[in-house]
């Protein structure tokens, strides 16, 4: 992977994201943030390194049901694509399935239904087990 902009303000918001890297941001939540910390970051510099982070497969963006904007995780692991995500709908936090019994359903779907499920882009939405304690 080649940085052409391997600059302070791109390492910062690599930082950031994987500081984070357990749910998603907003680039307005990343440009609140250094706003917050009096670092100058502009919101197009944001944009950009958002979008070259994405093409570098650093980071993955998606959109999130119930908001209007785009957000963004670090992939931690480059076989993000191997497996499915968990989203807890009160905190935010993003899981990493791991779990044989969801291949077996993977397999029934593709043989019984003729339907390849993305798995970089299936989520499933409910709420871990830190928030149903609360």
């Amino acid at each position: 992977m080649e940085n052409k902009y391997n600059t302070k303000q791109r390492e910062k918001i690599l930082n950031f994201l994987k500081e984070k890297k357990d749910s998603n941001t907003t680039a307005e939540e990343i440009l609140a943030y250094f706003n917050s910390k009096g670092e100058n970051i502009g919101k197009s510099t944001v944009y950009r390194f958002l979008n070259n982070l994405v093409k570098e497969n650093v980071i993955k963006k998606y959109m999130v049901e119930g908001r209007n904007c785009s957000c963004y995780q670090y992939i931690e692991e480059k076989n993000c694509k191997e497996h499915y995500h968990l989203k807890c709908e009160r905190c935010n936090k993003i899981i990493h399935l791991e779990c044989d019994e969801f291949k077996e359903i993977q397999k029934h779907i593709a043989n019984e239904h003729d339907f390849e499920l993305d798995s970089i882009k299936t989520v499933l939405y409910g709420i871990c087990k830190e928030c149903n304690k609360k």
